[in-house]
């Protein structure tokens, strides 16, 4: 192998197919539709699972449980994680997880879970707290602030209700 074959072939820009363009482009007559045949006609259109007339995959898989696509994403972070991460007197908010690379992508609920000890007084901000990590939290002389959580629709409208009478 020389030097000079590495990078040959390789192209930043691919040119792009230019059909129809007579036999010269390479792509003329029956422009890459092949000859006769569903696919070669104008118009075509076909639905992605399409598999030639067999029972596509995606119905022959039988379907189990309930997708809650309202359900609310909730990441959560262990209090060995926000000591290791944390010094004392710092705060722990969503957003300083999410910079530590604690709390990854989108999400609507941030909850605390028990897993490892907190040595340091630190003010950690949550959605949720579960029951070991609110005894650890307390234990350690740190403190706790619950964040609102999504505001349902219901609820909304029940104050505007509210608001009116």
């Amino acid at each position: 192998m020389n030097l000079n074959d590495v990078n040959r072939g390789i192209h930043r820009n691919k040119k792009r197919k230019r059909i129809g363009r007579g036999p010269g482009s390479g792509h003329g007559k029956t422009s890459g539709r092949g000859h006769k045949g569903q696919k070669s006609r104008n118009g075509h259109s076909q639905i992605a699972v399409f598999q030639g007339g067999t029972m596509p995959v995606v119905r022959r898989v039988p379907k189990r449980g309930f997708n809650n696509r309202w359900a609310l994403k909730v990441v959560v972070v262990n209090l060995g994680q926000i000591d290791a991460a944390f010094a004392a007197g710092e705060d722990v908010t969503p957003e300083t997880l999410a910079e530590k690379n604690l709390a990854r992508g989108r999400f609507d609920v941030l909850k605390v879970l028990g897993d490892g000890e907190l040595t340091k007084k630190i003010k950690i901000s949550a959605h949720r707290f579960s029951k070991s990590a609110t005894e650890k939290i307390e234990k350690a002389g740190a403190e706790m602030v619950l964040l609102p959580g999504k505001t349902l629709v219901e609820d909304k409208k029940r104050a505007a209700k509210a608001a009116q009478a």
